[in-house]
């Protein structure tokens, strides 16, 4: 295709670190207080930055972290020194988790997993020198945008037949050579395919797969991929720590690059930056739920009873209670103290502060427009009946959908799943210290974000 010095209206750079952790850090998820600490490296983690500069100087920052999960402290450092070094500013840097669990957590999840405060001063200096080098070798781009679905890969694990989005985006940056050197892909789907195989390996998962693939692909450029909207969205099971495990990341490899043979040129070339703190409605725990827990948990730890477990402290302990003991060596009684003492100390903390914390907490929310090609962010682990309603709400054609980025609240499950009193509903606010979402609290968040968008798309 021809292309005209008008159609290089933007300065691009890309560049990416290791952030691999030491075996004496503890990776993330997947159990309480089992000190999961790596034994190898299957494959590097890494933080990968993308910058993008308009013509008047305006420029965005995208940051892909291969970690759990980031609080808002965490981000505002990396956000802070960028900017000191690059001049972007911080509101216009968006730091996005892939949530891999075979990888450390830089947000607090009580009894899954130590926070580090010296791996995360090294993400942090790592993080900041992918985006110093490439603010620093910016080129002249065009970019271009395409998107993809995925099918027949993922499942919705908290209802039969549920929801999906499938829709799989890309955005590329080509130089003069007309050659792609930034590959970005969001797609929306937890990192399982080698959870169970590689319980104790450090890894990007089935992303880093993709990664790999494409940049075997394009010589010379960098991939990256931010998560998006999967809090209830899974692989079927069929791919998950089974033979087929390798299959994800072939089926999306092949979607992205679908993607760009279709991609169009990028329009537009302004960048718009906003970004809000969204109100979200919670409610305060009752005395009856904290001192019912409690005394199961106190009554397990001194006794070491284990009849009915499942049918109390565990029964939404995690998505899959069944199989939690497997995580402990097979030991169910391990299960359970584990359990029950996560169930004494987080009713003994919430007590203290439970007539004193607001009955609502605040989100942030981070809408990016780059052309006519938009981006939303935020801090959950979004439903995906809530992310398609943004999706419907924005009526944006190209929109990249990011959760889990600039901190972290958790589970934001919908109606359905708080009143069924789901894992996501009930045990997601316990392990992130927040009271639980209401009904209501989705559709705010979809409000919030709906009208973040709209706020950029004009001006």
């Amino acid at each position: 295709m021809q292309m005209n010095d008008s159609d290089f209206r933007w300065r691009a750079g890309i560049a990416r670190r290791k952030i691999t952790p030491s075996f004496e850090v503890d990776l993330a998820g997947l159990g309480y207080y089992l000190h999961r600490t790596g034994e190898r490296v299957r494959d590097d983690l890494t933080a990968t930055a993308l910058v993008v500069e308009a013509r008047n100087g305006d420029a965005v920052a995208l940051i892909a972290l291969d970690i759990m999960y980031c609080d808002e402290a965490f981000t505002a450092q990396i956000r802070n020194q960028a900017s000191r070094v690059t001049g972007i500013r911080p509101e216009a840097i968006c730091v996005n988790c892939s949530h891999s669990h075979n990888a450390p957590t830089a947000g607090a999840v009580r009894g899954l997993g130590e926070v580090n405060g010296e791996y995360l001063r090294f993400v942090t200096a790592q993080t900041v020198d992918a985006i110093s080098e490439a603010w620093r070798g910016r080129q002249a781009a065009s970019l271009r945008v395409g998107h993809g679905e995925v099918k027949d890969l993922t499942y919705n694990r908290t209802r039969e037949n549920g929801p999906l989005d499938k829709r799989l985006s890309v955005l590329q940056a080509d130089s003069k050579d007309g050659k792609p050197f930034a590959i970005v892909f969001n797609f929306h789907c937890h990192l399982t395919a080698h959870l169970e195989t590689d319980f104790r390996a450090i890894s990007r998962d089935w992303p880093g797969e993709v990664i790999d693939n494409i940049e075997k692909g394009f010589p010379g450029a960098i991939a990256m991929f931010l998560q998006g909207t999967c809090g209830d969205v899974i692989l079927k099971p069929e791919f998950n720590s089974t033979s087929r495990r390798f299959e994800p990341a072939q089926t999306i490899t092949a979607v992205v690059r679908e993607a760009m043979q279709k991609s169009r040129l990028v329009s537009g070339g302004t960048i718009q930056v906003a970004v809000e703190k969204v109100k979200l409605p919670t409610r305060r725990w009752t005395q009856e739920e904290i001192q019912e827990y409690r005394e199961e948990g106190l009554h397990r730890l001194n006794t070491g009873d284990t009849k009915d477990w499942l049918d109390g402290c565990a029964r939404v302990v995690v998505t899959y209670p069944k199989q939690l003991p497997v995580r402990y060596g097979g030991s169910v009684e391990k299960a359970v103290r584990a359990i029950s003492k996560f169930a004494v100390e987080w009713s003994g903390d919430v007590l203290s502060v439970l007539e004193t914390r607001p009955d609502y907490l605040f989100a942030e929310v981070q809408a990016v427009r780059l052309g006519d090609v938009f981006f939303v962010a935020h801090p959950a682990e979004l439903f995906t009946t809530l992310g398609l309603a943004i999706r419907s709400g924005a009526g944006i054609e190209d929109l990249f959908m990011l959760g889990y980025s600039n901190a972290n609240i958790g589970y934001l499950p919908d109606a359905f799943d708080i009143r069924r009193g789901s894992y996501a509903a009930l045990q997601s606010p316990k392990f992130t210290g927040q009271f639980p979402f209401v009904p209501e609290s989705g559709d705010a968040l979809v409000t919030g974000a709906v009208g973040l968008l709209r706020q950029v798309a004009k001006g």
